[in-house]
């Protein structure tokens, strides 16, 4: 492979010739400026740089593979890397700007979930935090995410022994501690540099289960070897098992290939995310995009996401991805027949949002289905996956307790854990908090979160009176707000 001179990377650094340095190798991303999910500014501030590190934030590097064919140029001549440019400044308001508005409590001070999140954003970048934070259109799904939790009360027991307080609660057969895990995430390298392995550490060391996202920093293998190598050094103490979400690929033989290598490398469930056969619109990341792009001196009208190929569309503001890793828009019910002869494991289907579809995967023979809207982040007024909950008790009750059960979105305290359960639920994925806590303090932050929810789903059944999961019952919670606004027309009722 020829050399290329830092001084001639250099040079490429606008946009009619774009060049950048990716793990000692140079690249010609110039036709692909236009097309990169997460806009051209975001290529454009690396332009005639080394932008492996940056890069490394959001991707594996073996996604430089996904490139357009002859964007490699060579290999970077390592006695020139000096005469590279520097990457342009951040020219976009901070957070925060001062240097005491840097510093964080301790993380023992973190007693709610919601002190993470005042934590994080105080060592986020913007960008980072309006990715983790941001929601699609007006933020009507994700406001409902969070106060459906509160429009359900407990209906309490008293006078029961309740000394002793069992939590367990197993998934597809793995018991943990907690009915309780942590969502899957994407990008977490922009959140903290340990990135994926990093929340996994913490996970580990509390017997929490994880699910891992395909849109992760790091690779599956990777983030299995750090689990591998936590549990050895807890002599294997822990119960955590990792399951794997799965945005399938367009290309049938790529999504085959994932499938095969998520399995060999050890993961115990494949959750296929099917609330994305497109990306839902993420306005903060829109703002932010056109802010970039304006930034850079890029004035006229990108191409729109659709246009640009939105089959490969990807988390925006975190520099979206070039692997064809989004769910693709043609996949339907009939799939799940050849992915079922390719993964003999639990499938879960992740995004279920009415009773309808929660009936068809019990029909088609899922192990399992996570009720969720993608945390208010793709339909606009998507239902809470607590009001799916309640549909399904409605319309189709018949299917609880005959697969396994998941909700997620909007929790952000551990005795709500338990109005989840008393309504059927098996576990609920608890994903935001956690990623605050990993941006604060690390592993570290993980761990306290965990102990965090774990003491006050503990509380939590003392004061409703019982002492084990098996004894909660849908009598045990008033959810009568939320069973008052299911809607109940006699088409619905015959069809299921």
């Amino acid at each position: 492979m020829s050399k290329v001179d830092g001084a001639e990377v250099a040079k490429h650094d606008s946009k009619k010739s774009c060049w950048i340095v990716l793990d000692s190798s140079v690249y010609d991303v110039t036709s692909f400026l236009m097309k990169h999910p997460g806009g051209a500014a975001i290529l454009l501030k690396q332009a005639g740089t080394d932008a492996t590190r940056e890069f490394a934030k959001y991707h594996p590097l073996s996604y430089v593979n996904d490139l357009p064919p002859g964007s490699l140029l060579g290999a970077i001549d390592a006695n020139t890397l000096g005469n590279l440019r520097s990457p342009k400044e951040e020219t976009l308001t901070p957070l925060k700007t001062s240097d005491t508005d840097k510093e964080i409590p301790h993380v023992t001070l973190c007693v709610t979930c919601p002190d993470f999140e005042a934590a994080a954003k105080a060592v986020l970048p913007r960008k980072s935090y309006i990715y983790a934070s941001g929601s699609a259109n007006t933020g009507l799904s994700i406001k409902a995410n969070l106060d459906d939790w509160g429009r359900i009360n407990f209906r309490p027991r008293v006078m029961r022994n309740v000394g002793d307080i069992d939590t367990r609660r197993s998934i597809f057969g793995h018991s943990s501690p907690y009915p309780f895990y942590i969502s899957p995430m994407g990008t977490l390298g922009a959140i903290h540099p340990g990135a994926e392995p990093e929340m996994v550490r913490g996970a580990v060391r509390k017997g929490a289960h994880m699910v891992v996202s395909t849109a992760s920093t790091r690779g599956a293998q990777e983030i299995m070897q750090s689990y591998v190598e936590e549990q050895k050094r807890l002599n294997n103490a822990s119960p955590t098992r990792l399951f794997y979400q799965y945005y399938m690929p367009v290309d049938r033989k790529k999504a085959i290939q994932l499938m095969h290598l998520v399995k060999e490398a050890g993961y115990k469930g494949l959750w296929i995310t099917v609330d994305a056969p497109v990306l839902g619109k993420r306005t903060a990341d829109r703002y932010l995009q056109a802010e970039e792009a304006l930034a850079v001196g890029i004035e006229e009208e990108q191409p729109s996401e659709w246009e640009s190929g939105h089959e490969n569309t990807f988390a925006p503001a975190m520099g979206g991805r070039v692997a064809s890793g989004q769910l693709s828009p043609h996949t339907t019910w009939e799939d799940l027949a050849w992915i079922r002869k390719e993964w003999d494991g639990p499938i879960v289907l992740k995004g279920i949002q009415c009773a309808e579809d929660a009936k068809l995967a019990y029909d088609y023979g899922l192990d399992g289905i996570l009720l969720s809207n993608h945390g208010g982040r793709q339909i606009h007024t998507a239902p809470s996956a607590l009001m799916t909950l309640c549909e399904i008790r409605t319309y189709c009750p018949e299917i609880i307790g005959k697969m396994e059960i998941f909700v997620d979105g909007g929790l952000r305290d551990g005795s709500d854990v338990l109005k989840a359960l008393c309504l059927g639920a098996t576990a609920v994925g608890v994903g935001r908090p956690f990623l605050y806590a990993l941006a604060a303090y690390g592993s570290q932050g993980v761990e306290r979160c965990v102990d965090v929810l774990a003491e006050e789903l503990s509380t939590g059944m003392s004061l409703l009176g019982v002492t084990s999961l098996d004894q909660l019952k849908p009598e045990m919670v008033n959810a009568s707000r939320l069973l008052n606004e299911i809607w109940r027309p006699e088409s619905l009722r015959s069809r299921l």
